[in-house]
Formats: structure tokens, sequence, C-alpha cells
């Protein structure tokens, strides 16, 4: 047996209309559903991409597990190595300042910045670990 790709991660944030604009604004992602003041999902490949209201999941909903993190969390979004500038050029027209960009031993490369709640978001390129690009 065998576990696959991941289906669905998510982050947490207080305030779920920031998030929606961010990411479905700034980084183009698909709105799939959302429950105000509970959460807001999104289409990520053939994955999905959750942000939830902490408060709010700490509160078994539909027999689902309560969950929740306390701080900011860390997601990263693979990105092409031949767009990685224009990814740098459009957030910074967002006025979402590159907080870190590093190059990996493997030769992949990341962008890392912040989203509204405060969450480390990382743009990375396929190559960062080597079992993606093969």
């Amino acid at each position: 047996m065998k576990v696959g790709p991941v289906l669905e991660t998510c982050l947490y944030s207080t305030d779920l209309e920031a998030a929606e604009r961010f990411y479905r604004d700034i980084l183009g992602l698909e709105v799939h559903s959302r429950q105000s003041g509970r959460f807001v999902f999104f289409r990520c490949g053939k994955g999905m991409f959750l942000v939830f209201h902490p408060e709010r999941s700490r509160l078994s909903h539909w027999d689902v597990p309560a969950h929740g993190s306390d701080g900011p969390g860390h997601v990263a979004f693979v990105v092409a190595k031949d767009q990685l500038e224009s990814w740098r050029r459009r957030l910074s027209s967002h006025q979402v300042a590159v907080e870190k960009e590093l190059v990996w031993p493997g030769g992949g490369r990341s962008l890392y910045f912040r989203d509204p709640a405060g969450n480390s978001v990382e743009l990375a390129t396929p190559d960062l670990w080597k079992a993606n690009s093969e």
C-alpha cells in the first residue's frame, strides 16, 4: 500500500474575505465554495486548498473532527521555472513583498511571501524536490 498525492491542505485566517481576494485575485486560484465566517475552498490543480477560520474549525462540523492551528502556517505552490520572474512582478504589482528567495542545492528556486493572515506562502519550481521533476 502507498499513500497518493496530497488531496487537500489548509491554512487558517480570521479574515476569510481578505484570504479569498488574495488567493483568487493574486494567485489566480478558482473559488470552489465558501461559507461565510467558516471557510473558503479553492481548486488547486487536481487537489484542493482550504482556508478555514481558526476558531470555527475547532468546532466539529459535518461529523468531521475539529482541527485548527495557532500562528502562521506554510504552503508551497508549484510554478514553472520560466515564470518565476513573472510571478515576482505580479506580486510586486499587488504590493506583496517577497520575503526571501532561495536557490536550493538541487537547482530548485523558491519565492516566499506572506498572505494577509501572515501565513508563509511559497512559489517553488518543480525541481525543488527531485521526485516532482521526474
